[in-house]
């Protein structure tokens, strides 16, 4: 009688707080753990987001969402994303709160990998910072600074604090506020954030000063020009 031996495959060791990963090994372990809806690899670091709360994480994010969802909208040309996997290099995928790029056939740096992930460095990302604040404004921010990210925004939601950062000759500096207190983007023409309504919740506001950058001529070239761009 012939005997066959028989061993089962194992599964990956489960992700955790703190291991030291490249990019591929950190996807094999996230794939074994279906359960896991988020976890960030951060210059070769694995991290896992604690329970989100509604006041200093969900309602902020929110209302980022609708603030970017109507410029959107308003742009043909632009996707936007919500926690999506970014692969940007071997030691960083993190899974940013709100991703802003240009479709890559209307000259985007980024594209979509055959599984349907973001490779390469969106456009725009932005990250609601509450008990992350230390990752997000170094670790992170290193990491998109180096792979090219060209808007950056950072909403400290205990400390009532948003900062926009903008990269200038591959350092990021903060975008000026004008003299109604709006910021206005430069990689995206059009894209006006009313801050200090943001921070107190006055989305009204926020949205009315969205819409008049979206008047604006600024935005109405960057339409005709991605609509090119998509054309050729």
């Amino acid at each position: 009688m012939v005997q066959t031996s028989f061993q089962q495959e194992s599964l990956p060791p489960a992700l955790e707080s703190g291991d030291r990963l490249n990019r591929y090994e950190f996807e094999r372990r996230y794939h074994a753990m279906p359960s896991l809806q988020k976890a960030e690899l951060i210059e070769g670091v694995v991290y896992l987001p604690a329970a989100l709360r509604f006041r200093s994480h969900g309602q902020p994010h929110a209302n980022l969402i609708i603030w970017l969802g109507n410029y959107q909208v308003a742009t043909p040309g632009i996707e936007l994303g919500i926690e999506p996997t970014v692969r940007l290099d071997l030691d960083n995928e993190p899974q940013p709160d709100a991703v802003l790029l240009i479709d890559e056939n209307a000259g985007g740096q980024a594209k979509l990998s055959e599984d349907d992930y973001i490779e390469g460095a969106p456009e725009l990302v932005a990250e609601i910072a509450a008990s992350s604040v230390a990752i997000d404004l170094y670790d992170k921010k290193r990491a998109y600074r180096r792979n090219g990210v060209q808007e950056y925004i950072v909403w400290q939601v205990c400390e009532r604090r948003l900062d926009w950062f903008y990269l200038q000759q591959g350092e990021y500096v903060s975008l000026p506020v004008d003299e109604g207190n709006v910021i206005r983007s430069r990689v995206f023409p059009g894209l006006w954030l009313a801050a200090g309504d943001l921070l107190a919740g006055n989305m009204a506001r926020v949205l009315s000063v969205l819409q008049e950058g979206l008047a604006s001529e600024e935005h109405s070239r960057l339409v005709e020009q991605l609509a090119e761009q998509e054309g050729h």
